[in-house]
Formats: C-alpha cells, structure tokens, sequence
C-alpha cells in the first residue's frame, strides 16, 4: 500500500452493529461529513436522501441483503471466481492512490428504514441498512482493509468512500431502487425475479411435496440444498398442455430445451399478468400461474425420473450415459421432447393440475418411439432432437392418441 505523506494519519473508527431491545436493528455508521439533499418528491414520498464521505471501514460489515448481486469473488464460497477488471480497477487505486479513491471509485448506495444523525459523535444510526448498489467495491475494501489492519491499527490513511443513503420503509421501492442501480452491471433475470418476490409463492409450493428444499433466487447462491430455478421452469414450460398455451394453437415447446432465459421471462410475465387484476387477460393469466405453482414439484420429479429412466436399458443408444446396466444419465434432447409429450396428460383436477397418465399408456411405448425419433429423425445427435419440432410433433402424437381413446372410453 503507497502511504500518501500530503494526508495525515488518523485511527480509524470501526462500525459496529448493536443489538437493544428498543433498537434491535441500529447499524452505527461513521462519516467525515453528511448532506441532506431529498428533492420535494423524495419528502412527498416519505423519504430522505443523504450523501456524504465515510471511512472505507465504515462500510465493510454493512448488510447486502437488499442487493441482487453479492461480491462475486467469493459467492460462491470455496470456489472463488477469478477478479474482473472492475474488481482489480478497485484494488489498484486503493493499493496505489487511495489519496483519489473518493473520487476515482464511483462509492455505496444503501437503503436504511430510518436514519438519526450524531453530528458530535460523526456517526449516522441506521435502521436495518443494506448496500444495494456497491457489493464489489465493498469487497475489495473488505481484503484491502484485511491486508492492511495493522497498518491502520498503527495510524496509517485510511481512504474514505463516497455513499448515498436512501431512507424508507417502502420494501416494494427498495427492490426497484435495487435493480435499477444494479442494471448497469447486467444481473442476470434469476436474481431480478428472486429480489421482486416472483419466487416465492413457486418454492413454497415445491416445498410441499420437497420440504427443506431451497429454490435458486439469485446468481450466486447454490448448493446441495437448492435446485436449479431455471431448469425447473425450463421443464414446467415443455409441460404447460395446449389450452393453457398463452398464444392459441401455439405448440412450440422446443425453446424449453435450449432457451431458460426466455422460460423465466415467460414465467414472470405470467406471473406480473396474473397478479394485475386491471389486466383483461388477468383470468387466462391466473390460470396459467396455477399450473406453474401446482406442477411444480411433479414436473422436478418427472425430470428427475426420465434423467435416469431404466427403460432406456437395452435401447444401445451411446449419448446415454451407463454404469454397467443402469442408466445413469440421459441427455436432456432426448428428455424434453418425452417431457413435452406428457404436456397431453395434463389435467386439472380438485387437488390442482397433475400430469395424468390414462390406464392403458406405458412409458415403455413412449421409450421406444423417443428412441425411433432420436435415430430417424435426429439422426442419433441428442442435441439436434431437443431442437427438433418434428421431434416433438411426433412424441405429442402419440401421446395425444391415447389421450383421444381415453375420452372416448
């Protein structure tokens, strides 16, 4: 670390969070200086804005509950991701002109739910406060300042960081704020959706039939604990049956395969339709949500299922993966034409919708046509029969067959 001899040292003073029974949630934030600057919308509304200068230190054990995004560098825990630029800009000014710091690095924004103001102290007292938009810059200070405690223990400068502090108790308005301020930084949908609450009610339901397991909310948590959001959606979106396709006569379940972005921007369009009750299409809309929310765990256990189906013992198809005689692994190109023609057997009943089999259906019948398309058609590539909507035309009719013979028994 350069020490800059123009600027004098000074002890840091550490942030602390305290607990009380009156203030149960009090961040004591210190700063250089504070200004008030809300604009006569922000007091119409409820709220202040504040800016100002801070210690670097003031920020590193700052909550970043409210952000969409953690410190990529170690989100992902023991399995750290390689620094980007952006992460090593950070550390370069901090390493080798911390005397610009406050100025060359763009600072924090954090929500609060209330803000008290100790100007004799130089402390800000925030209720329940979360940096929304600054995670990375947080954890670069966060291993600068480990790097270098002794130092500053000693008196060495200690750089100061510009933040702005967003005071309200309005939930709904921090998550926008959030993502507005993150969208810079191209956070993926997942995260979005998980911040916005679009989750919830389907990991709520999947935890009915899977309790203590976790859906994925956000780009960077995942473990044994969690499943994979965008594949679940990805398999709910190749089961949705024809009369709740949201576009009539519309069968294309191919991008189920290969397109999860596009299945999870489908999901929350549904989901902001069916929630609008000013919308004129709110009806079909809700109805379409019910079936995300009441397939879900069976649609994860149909996947699941079909992954490693022993039916495909004997088929000598080489994209499936074996250990000895047990199937392992079958390729998702073949899984989710199967997936798709299954989409025929959807029935809502009293208990909600279910994927409903008739009697006389045997999933060895659809095993053997997956694997006469995979061959006649996809030319034995796996990849190419996911992709394929003759592929999936040709599995839905079969289905669809035994579907007509049910009704008509």
């Amino acid at each position: 670390m350069k020490k800059q001899k123009s600027v004098p040292t000074r002890t840091p003073v550490k942030s602390t969070r305290i607990r009380t029974p009156k203030n149960p949630e009090v961040y004591l934030f210190p700063f250089y200086n504070v200004r008030h600057i809300s604009c006569p919308e922000d007091l119409e509304n409820g709220r202040k804005v504040y800016i100002g200068h801070a210690p670097i230190s003031a920020i590193i054990s700052l909550s970043t509950d409210e952000n969409v995004r953690d410190y990529l560098v170690e989100a992902e825990g023991k399995k750290r991701r390689v620094p980007t630029q952006v992460h090593r800009a950070i550390k370069d000014t901090l390493e080798n002109h911390s005397d610009n710091f406050s100025v060359l690095n763009s600072g924090v924004t954090i929500v609060a739910r209330s803000c008290e103001i100790n100007e004799p102290q130089k402390r800000l007292e925030l209720t329940r406060p979360s940096i929304i938009n600054g995670s990375q810059t947080k954890g670069v200070i966060k291993d600068f300042f480990e790097k270098h405690k002794e130092e500053f223990a000693e008196g060495a400068f200690e750089p100061h960081v510009k933040f702005e502090i967003i005071v309200t108790d309005n939930d709904e308005l921090i998550a926008e704020v959030s993502i507005a301020r993150n969208f810079q930084n191209d956070v993926m949908t997942i995260s979005i959706a998980g911040r916005l609450g679009q989750l919830d009610e389907l990991e709520k339901s999947f935890q009915g039939e899977h309790p203590g397991t976790k859906l994925k909310k956000s780009e960077t948590k995942l473990s044994e604990d969690y499943i994979k959001t965008e594949r679940l959606l990805q398999v709910i979106t190749a089961l949705i049956p024809e009369e709740l396709s949201p576009k009539a006569g519309e069968m294309k379940k191919v991008y189920s395969y290969s397109q999860k972005t596009k299945c999870l921007r489908d999901f929350q369009e549904v989901y902001r339709k069916a929630k609008d009750l000013s919308d004129p299409e709110h009806k079909k809309y809700r109805r379409l949500y019910q079936f995300y929310l009441d397939i879900a765990a069976q649609a994860y256990d149909l996947y699941e299922t079909w992954k490693s189906h022993q039916g495909f013992a004997g088929t000598r198809l080489r994209s499936i993966e074996r250990d000895g005689r047990e199937i392992k692994s079958v390729p998702d190109g073949i899984v989710f034409p199967v997936l798709a023609s299954l989409s025929a057997f959807a029935k809502e009943t009293d208990d909600g919708w279910k994927i409903d089999p008739p009697p006389a259906f045997t999933e060895e019948e659809l095993v053997k046509s997956a694997k006469s398309v995979y061959m006649d058609i996809a030319n034995s590539n796996p990849n190419t029969m996911g992709k394929s909507k003759a592929c999936y035309s040709s599995l839905y009719q079969i289905t669809s067959i035994y579907k007509k013979l049910a009704q008509q028994q």
